[in-house]
């Protein structure tokens, strides 16, 4: 049986710049960063948690250089999904983002019946969404 998720894991096109957004822009703290021969193992997680996001490139030893090409224009297109954060003042948060140089917002934080939730992007173009749960999604919850 399955019991928990411990690495989920997004492609970036650069190690250290996603390093640098995602832990002194988006608040995220550093997890491990291995080097076993030419790969480099490197996450970053939520300050607190246990579940880390793995920053991966596409490339070898993973992928052979056509794929990985592949996969860098997709990067690009934010079309390999994203991440989806909870966060308990995300008004104060979109602040706090914008005060540290965030710009690439693609929606501001908006109420929904779900909650308040708002969109950015990394600098390779991931989707990232983060979430205030109103009520009606913790009686939904229940």
């Amino acid at each position: 049986m399955i019991t928990k998720l411990n690495v989920a894991s997004i492609m970036v096109l650069n190690k250290d710049e996603a390093l640098d957004f995602y832990v002194n822009k988006l608040g995220l703290e550093k997890g491990q960063d291995v080097k076993q021969g030419s790969y480099r193992w490197l996450t970053v997680r939520v300050p607190g948690d246990v579940t880390e996001i793995s920053l991966e490139e596409p490339g070898p030893p993973v992928h052979d250089e056509a794929t990985a090409a592949q996969i860098r224009e997709l990067i690009t297109k934010g079309a390999l999904g994203g991440l989806v954060f909870k966060a308990d003042d995300i008004r104060g948060l979109y602040e706090t983002l914008k005060s540290r140089g965030v710009i690439d917002f693609t929606q501001e934080p908006t109420d929904h019946f779900y909650g308040t939730d708002m969109g950015v992007r990394d600098p390779f173009g991931n989707a990232i969404r983060i979430l205030q749960q109103g009520k009606v999604a913790h009686k939904a919850r229940a």
